[in-house]
């Protein structure tokens, strides 16, 4: 099943509820949220509209419309999940290992998330505008102290996003131990949230096994794939719920999706694009700039984010 939010003039939309091709949809008269805060009433309610639409009804749907899945969410919290990522850092600028056995993971701003074709403000070129793509989930209501075993039937929805970062302010955060505010602004996310059913062989021990592909102005970027996750979303959900319920809504990030063999599949952030320039002894690429286009897809399940960098 695929779900969108259509914007209505409210900060939360209109949920509706997507064809398959995605070219049909059918509102479902609450937001996505509501229908999360209340899974078990409004899941059946969500597959009826979908089996009409299969059957040919719906509305033509105008992508242009929609907002992010969850235009605001109750907590976004964003993993590093994918070992390669980590080691390239590094090594290429000679940081020190995080020495520890569990998932790492921060929590981000959660109150406004950007649709997929929005332009993207920003206030200056200088602070190393940065993308990452992203796979996510959103969660039902999560008890704490949750096992792993037990996190995936809490999984409600899939996303692909893009989690922007400004790399010149990330590292003078970084050192005050608080953790970050500024050099972590409003993250994209693709117009559609999928169950998990809805991807079928692609979900499987806990990770998104889809290549997600990044272009910069038309240019391939990478397509590494998101089943090289070193920890699945059932040992991050256990690992944020180990001192704290986590409400319906709560969005689960994977980080940044990254593979060993970087050289073939490329990356999904510019930042590991410059370490790996680095360890070449070639000159780093630069970070975006504005009028910079950005793409991202996993294969059609979630749609294309596709966004153009602009000046706050």
């Amino acid at each position: 099943m695929r779900l969108a939010t259509r914007a209505d003039g409210s900060r939360d939309g209109t949920l509706v509820v997507v064809s398959d091709d995605a070219a049909r949809c059918l509102p479902a008269d609450m937001t996505l949220q509501a229908a999360l805060d209340d899974w078990g009433r409004a899941e059946p309610v969500l597959r009826a509209l979908a089996e009409r639409l299969a059957a040919g009804q719906g509305d033509l749907l105008d992508q242009e419309t929609l907002l992010a899945p969850l235009p605001r969410a109750w907590q976004w919290l964003d993993g590093s999940a994918f070992p390669t990522h980590g080691e390239l850092m590094q090594q290429a600028f000679n940081l020190p290992p995080i020495e520890t056995d569990k998932p790492l993971m921060y929590q981000g701003m959660s109150h406004r998330f950007l649709s997929a074709t929005q332009d993207v403000p920003f206030p200056s070129e200088a602070d190393g505008i940065d993308f990452e793509g992203e796979f996510a989930v959103v969660t039902g209501d999560v008890p704490m102290g949750c096992r792993a075993d037990d996190a995936l039937a809490h999984v409600r929805l899939i996303l692909l996003l893009n989690d922007w970062s400004l790399r010149t302010i990330a590292p003078i955060e970084m050192k005050t131990g608080f953790g970050w505010v500024q050099a972590k602004p409003a993250c994209s996310v693709a117009s559609f949230a999928v169950t998990p059913d809805a991807l079928g062989d692609a979900w499987r021990n806990g990770r998104v096994c889809l290549p997600l592909t990044v272009e910069i102005n038309g240019e391939w970027f990478g397509s590494p794939i998101g089943d090289a996750m070193a920890y699945g979303f059932e040992e991050l959900i256990a690992h944020a719920a180990r001192t704290r319920d986590l409400p319906a809504g709560t969005i689960i990030g994977s980080g940044t999706v990254s593979n060993a063999n970087h050289a073939e599949v490329g990356s999904t952030c510019l930042s590991e694009r410059r370490a790996i320039d680095v360890i070449a002894g070639r000159s780093m690429t630069p970070f975006l700039r504005f009028g910079d286009r950005v793409t991202m897809r996993a294969a059609d399940a979630f749609g294309v984010i596709d966004q153009r960098i602009v000046k706050a």
